[in-house]
C-alpha cells in the first residue's frame, strides 16, 4: 500500500499544535490522506512552554473570545469550556493549564484515522536534510522522513549569561520554562529575577504562592512592568498612519496624536494598531526596524502584552507588601556562592550594591541569536536558511517558505510563529499564529503531495 504524504512539524508547543490542527483539518476537508509528525523536545505535545505550567494562577493574558485554536471560529474555546461544565464568558481570562488541555483536545479531534494521522515524536531535532526529499535528524540518531517540514520552534530560551552567572551553580535557573524549573526554588530564600516582563510576573506569582514570605527582586534596565488590561476592554480605535515609506518617528507621532485625541486613553489605540502591526513593520526599512527595537520595543511590549486584572492585582499586592521589589539597573558582577545563598553585585539607579539571595532566575525574554541554536545555526551555515534583516530569526517569503542564502524560497521547508519576528514582528500570540497556520495549511498539502524531484532513500 502506498504511504500517505507526510509533514514533519519541528516544535510541539502552541505554534506546532496550531499548524498540525489546521493542516489535518484542511487535509480532511480535501479528502487528502496525510500523516502529520509532531516532534517535541520534552514530550509536551501541544503544551510547549506557556501551557505546560501547572500553576492555576498563571492566566491567559488575552480574553477567551480571542484564543480559539480555529481560525474563523472565534467562539470555539468558549463553547468548549461550557461543554466541559465551566461557566465561562468571552471576557474571562482562563487558566493556562486549562488552555493547554483545550489545545490537546482540539489537536486530537483534528485527527481522522486512517486517512489523517497524527504521530507524536519526542526528541531533539539537530539537523534537517533535504538532499533526497526532506528528513529530520534527532539527537539520538533517529531520522524522520517527510515530504515537507514546518519549523514551529516557539519562543527560544533566554540568551545565556555565562560571564555573570558562571559561579552561580545549581542556584541559577537559566530557563524558567524548562520542565519543573521553578520547583527547584523550594526553600523560601529571596529570588533575584533578571527581567521585569511577563515571565517575571509568572515567577513572582508562583514563588509567592509557594512561599508566602519569600521576597522577589525584579531587575531590569527600564524597570517597566506589563500594564494591566482594563475592565471592560475598550473597543479598538483605528489610528491613521501616513502612507508611503514609514519611519519610527512618523509612527510615534501618529500614535501620540491618537492617544491625545482620546483624552490620554491609550488602550484602544494600541489594540487598534495590533491588526496593522505586521503591515506597518513591513514598511520600515531594516535601519528603522533596528531603531524601533532599540528605542521603542520595550515600551510597545508593556502596553501591547498586558496582564489580566486579577494578575495585576496580585502584583500590586506583592509590591505593596514588599514581597516584590522592582529595581531599575543591571547585574554587574559574578556570583559569590555560599551553600545556601548567592551574593550578587548589582547597579541600581546608578549606585553599586550587593544583593544576598537564594536564587537567580533568567527571565530576560526569548533569545534571538540563531548562532545559539544548533539546528538554526546549522541551517544558516549550510546555506539552507538565512537570518532575517534584523536577526531576530529566519527569513521567509510572504507565504512562509524558508529563504536560502541567495534568497530563493524552499519548496518543502516552511516556518511560522516566533521564528518570524524579524519579518512580521507581531507573531508570538495565538491570534497571529492561528492565522498563519490556516494560511500555511493549503501550501503544506500542495508541497507534501507534489512529486519529489530526486528520489528519497528508503528509511
Amino acid at each position: 500500500m502506498p504511504r500517505s504524504p507526510s509533514v514533519a512539524i519541528v516544535g510541539g508547543g502552541a505554534s506546532g499544535a496550531l499548524a498540525a490542527i489546521h493542516l489535518l483539518r484542511h487535509a480532511r476537508a480535501r479528502a487528502t490522506p496525510m500523516e502529520v509528525i509532531l516532534i517535541d523536545r520534552d514530550g509536551r505535545h501541544a503544551l510547549g512552554q506557556a501551557y505546560s505550567t501547572t500553576d492555576p494562577h498563571h492566566l491567559l493574558n488575552t480574553t477567551a473570545d480571542k484564543m480559539s485554536a480555529l481560525d474563523g471560529d472565534h467562539g470555539h474555546l468558549v463553547r468548549w469550556a461550557r461543554d466541559h461544565g465551566l461557566e465561562v464568558d468571552g471576557s474571562d481570562y482562563l487558566p493556562r493549564p486549562l488552555y493547554g488541555r483545550y489545545l490537546r483536545e482540539v489537536l486530537a479531534a483534528a485527527e481522522r484515522p486512517p486517512a489523517q494521522v497524527l504521530r507524536r515524536v519526542t526528541g531533539t531535532v539537530t539537523a534537517l536534510d533535504h538532499r533526497h526529499g526532506v528528513s529530520v535528524r534527532l539527537g539520538d540518531g533517529r531520522r524522520v522522513d517527510a515530504d515537507a517540514i514546518v519549523l514551529a520552534l516557539g519562543n527560544r530560551p533566554p540568551a545565556a549569561l555565562p560571564r555573570v552567572v558562571a559561579g552561580a551553580g545549581s542556584r541559577y535557573v537559566a530557563d524558567p520554562w524548562r520542565t519543573d524549573a521553578l520547583t527547584r526554588i523550594c526553600d523560601g530564600a529571596p529570588v533575584l529575577v533578571l527581567g521585569t516582563g511577563l515571565t517575571m510576573v509568572d515567577v513572582a506569582v508562583t514563588v509567592s504562592r509557594t512561599h508566602p514570605d519569600a521576597v522577589v527582586y525584579a531587575l531590569s534596565r527600564h524597570a517597566l512592568l506589563p500594564r494591566p488590561h482594563p475592565h471592560p476592554l475598550p473597543l479598538p480605535v483605528p489610528t491613521p498612519i501616513p502612507p508611503g515609506p514609514l519611519k519610527v518617528a512618523d509612527l510615534l507621532r501618529a500614535v501620540r496624536l491618537a492617544v491625545r485625541s482620546r483624552g490620554g486613553d491609550w488602550h484602544g489605540v494600541v489594540d487598534g494598531l495590533r491588526p496593522q502591526a505586521q503591515a506597518l513593520w513591513a514598511r520600515l526599512t531594516p535601519d528603522e526596524r533596528r531603531r524601533f527595537l532599540r528605542l521603542v520595543a520595550r515600551y510597545w511590549e508593556v502596553h501591547r502584552h498586558r496582564i489580566p486584572p486579577a494578575t495585576a492585582a496580585r502584583v500590586a499586592d506583592l509590591r505593596a507588601s514588599g514581597r516584590l521589589r522592582v529595581l531599575r539597573g543591571s547585574l554587574v558582577q559574578a556570583a559569590t556562592v555560599a551553600p545556601d545563598r548567592l551574593r550578587l553585585g548589582v547597579e541600581v539607579e546608578g549606585v553599586a550594591r550587593e544583593l544576598d539571595v537564594g536564587w537567580l532566575v533568567n527571565a530576560t525574554g526569548p533569545g534571538s541569536r540563531t548562532v545559539d541554536d544548533p539546528l538554526l545555526s546549522g541551517l544558516v551555515a549550510a546555506g539552507t536558511a538565512r537570518p532575517d534583516a534584523v536577526r531576530l530569526g529566519l527569513d521567509v517569503d510572504p507565504r512562509g517558505a524558508l529563504l536560502d542564502a541567495d534568497g530563493h524560497p524552499n519548496a518543502r521547508i516552511f516556518a511560522l510563529g516566533p521564528l518570524l519576528r524579524g519579518s512580521l514582528y507581531e507573531t508570538t500570540a495565538v491570534p497571529e499564529i492561528r492565522a498563519q497556520a490556516a494560511a500555511l495549511a493549503p501550501r503544506l498539502v500542495e508541497a507534501a503531495t507534489s512529486p519529489v524531484l530526486v528520489s528519497r532513500p528508503s528509511p
